[in-house]
């Protein structure tokens, strides 16, 4: 029970002390709002100065004016963006507006959330178009591994190029499931190999797609003559040269740059671009491979007859279709949105949707709408449809009793016995 008293007894003197304190508070950050300058250099009926309910101070002010004053900071534990403004009127009669506008006061929390939402949408979309892409990836792969009537050096050339895309996208599943910041920051030798492949991979499907080029600009623009091309030719471009670029960059982590399971990269040190300065050159030339297959095409085709205007027209819309096999699109990631909210949402959803659907389109448009590709799979479908309808004809016809009158085995069997 003395205790009990003891603790009322504190509490109580604790309350006499805030009350005696909060007003010399208040009247310290009234007499600082008071020395503030007015907002304006009028010399009539001005508001005094003015401390609302939230401690924002107004300072005095001509009548009729609209003062703005900074977003607080801080207000019921929640931080704002300070870069916005809030207003309060100062009337005709002297006196200030019972209430200030904060409506354009946003809370910085609820930017973290819209951008956090942005981030989790774009992660749905990078999944959901490595899905699609690995299904149609695989099934292109069969499709060409099963074709053997159609094995040419161009469709060769695309089935390596969907193997690189295969693996490509597998890596990245890896890279997703297996990288958290634990293990960035343990840097063990795993999650650093893991790396090394995704962006081997990474750099071959630039490298097959180089060799697209290199085949259609021979086949094109130098008359056609690809009898000089050799398959080992594309392989050693395709697998051999990307992977000495990645053992070099592998070399230049290791002495350099050697955290975080080589992800990302420290200020001052540009190992990334062992393996990025290439991809960007076989862009480049890529896209001087498609301009110049483009010119040449057209001036066929202004220069041709009425038989040959068909089969230009279908070269001419083939090769736009190479946009997206000979990496075009990949040149837009290069490009820096800037601070702007609305750009940067637009470019992460645009740079998500074609990274993640880029082996969907080579699928489409190299396998399943490859003229070679469709007519052996008809070709196929046709020759099971025969081969089954023959099997059921000689079923049908071995199940039909040869005479009303045949007696079976058995019963001549049994009969003998008799």
């Amino acid at each position: 029970k003395g205790m009990s008293l003891s603790v009322c007894f504190l509490l109580f003197c604790l309350q006499v002390f805030i009350l005696w304190i909060s007003p010399t508070s208040a009247s310290i950050q009234d007499q600082y709002c008071e020395n503030l300058p007015p907002s304006s250099n009028t010399t009539g009926l001005q508001c005094n100065a003015s401390i609302d309910l939230i401690g924002t101070c107004w300072p005095r002010s001509a009548v009729g004016q609209l003062v703005a004053h900074p977003c607080p900071e801080y207000l019921f534990g929640v931080r704002y963006n300070t870069t916005n403004n809030g207003y309060r009127e100062c009337l005709m009669n002297g006196s200030w507006a019972a209430r200030a506008n904060y409506s354009q006061c946003q809370e910085i929390l609820d930017e973290e959330r819209k951008s956090k939402l942005h981030y989790h949408i774009a992660v749905i979309i990078n999944y959901l178009g490595h899905c699609v892409s690995l299904g149609a990836l695989l099934l292109a792969f069969v499709l060409f591994m099963r074709l053997r009537s159609i094995r040419c050096l161009r469709n060769i050339i695309h089935w390596n190029l969907i193997t690189a895309f295969i693996l490509r996208n597998a890596t990245w599943f890896v890279v997703q499931l297996t990288m958290n910041p634990a293990v960035h920051k343990s840097n063990v030798a795993w999650c650093r190999l893991v790396t090394a492949a995704y962006n081997y991979f990474h750099v071959t499907t630039f490298f097959w797609m180089f060799g697209e080029g290199c085949y259609l600009h021979t086949a094109i623009v130098l008359t056609y003559s690809t009898d000089k091309l050799r398959k080992w030719m594309f392989i050693c471009i395709g697998w051999c040269i990307p992977f000495l670029i990645i053992i070099a960059w592998a070399l230049g982590k290791l002495y350099y740059d050697n955290e975080k399971c080589w992800f990302g990269k420290r200020a001052g040190v540009y190992t990334d671009y062992i393996y990025q300065g290439p991809m960007i050159l076989v862009l480049l030339i890529n896209f001087i491979f498609l301009f110049n297959i483009v010119r040449i095409l057209m001036t066929k085709l202004r220069a041709s007859t009425t038989s040959e205007t068909m089969q230009y027209r279908k070269a001419v819309k083939a090769t736009l279709v190479l946009l997206p096999l000979l990496g075009i699109t990949y040149m837009l990631f290069f490009v820096n949105p800037g601070e702007d909210e609305i750009s940067g949402v637009v470019f992460i959803y645009f740079n998500s949707f074609l990274e993640s659907f880029q082996g969907f389109f080579v699928s489409v448009f190299y396998c399943f709408l490859n003229s070679e590709v469709r007519s052996a799979v008809r070709k196929r479908w046709h020759r099971w449809q025969d081969k089954h309808s023959i099997r059921a004809r000689v079923a049908r016809a071995m199940s039909i009793p040869t005479s009303p009158t045949r007696v079976s085995f058995h019963s001549i069997k049994q009969s003998t016995a008799v």
